[in-house]
């Protein structure tokens, strides 16, 4: 390995690093009450160091949030691409895919909503928005290709089949939001999962041929 390879390791390595460890101080603090001294403490660097690496809270906490949208697009891949189903099938199989997102990372996966909802991408580096609008079109243009083969099949009403995708990211994204601000006023009536199997039933009847 030569010189440059290794310096190379070695930065993402401590970019990695600090990453987990804003992981553990927004999990324990919350994004709103996390300071990068706060992340550079827990990572065991000056704060100085953090900010070679990323400009501000926002593009850490964004950085973060790729995770999750590489987790998406890898769950939903999964599921359009597998072979031998049917679109009834695929459109279960989407249903469990968002709960294994949802699984995967509540905290990050539910505060990329606020993000991806807010002024706060403005502040992002034009590399880091870009990724994340790319993820974002990927998932997107995935699940609209699903819609297209049931219209095209025939087991679906003809209607766009990306504002389809966009009605299920919707869904999606305002089940976790209302049921996390219903975790903070009544845990006892938050119940993700129902939410999800009623949501994605209607919406699929709704389709029906």
């Amino acid at each position: 390995m030569g010189i440059k390879e290794r310096k190379q390791r070695e930065r993402e390595m401590r970019r990695q690093q600090i990453m987990v460890a804003a992981k553990r101080v927004f999990t324990q603090k919350g994004y709103e009450k996390s300071t990068m001294e706060d992340i550079a403490r827990e990572a065991e660097l000056s704060p100085g160091t953090l900010y070679l690496y990323f400009k501000s809270k926002d593009e850490l906490y964004a950085s973060l949030c790729l995770r999750v949208l590489r987790f998406i697009n890898v769950k939903v891949d999964h599921v359009i691409n597998e072979e031998n189903t049917t679109y009834e099938e695929k459109q279960h199989g989407l249903l469990n895919a968002m709960k294994e997102v949802y699984a995967y990372d509540p905290l990050i996966l539910n505060n990329m909503f606020h993000l991806q909802s807010s002024d706060t991408l403005r502040t992002l580096s034009p590399d880091l928005l870009d990724e994340i609008n790319d993820l974002s079109r990927k998932a997107l243009q995935s699940m609209a290709g699903m819609f297209g083969q049931g219209i095209k099949n025939g087991h679906i009403i003809d209607r766009n089949p990306l504002a389809l995708a966009d009605i299920v990211w919707a869904l999606f994204s305002g089940i976790v939001l209302w049921e996390e601000s219903k975790k903070m006023i009544n845990p006892s009536r938050s119940d993700l999962e129902k939410s999800f199997a009623l949501a994605f039933d209607i919406f699929g009847r709704g389709l029906e041929n």
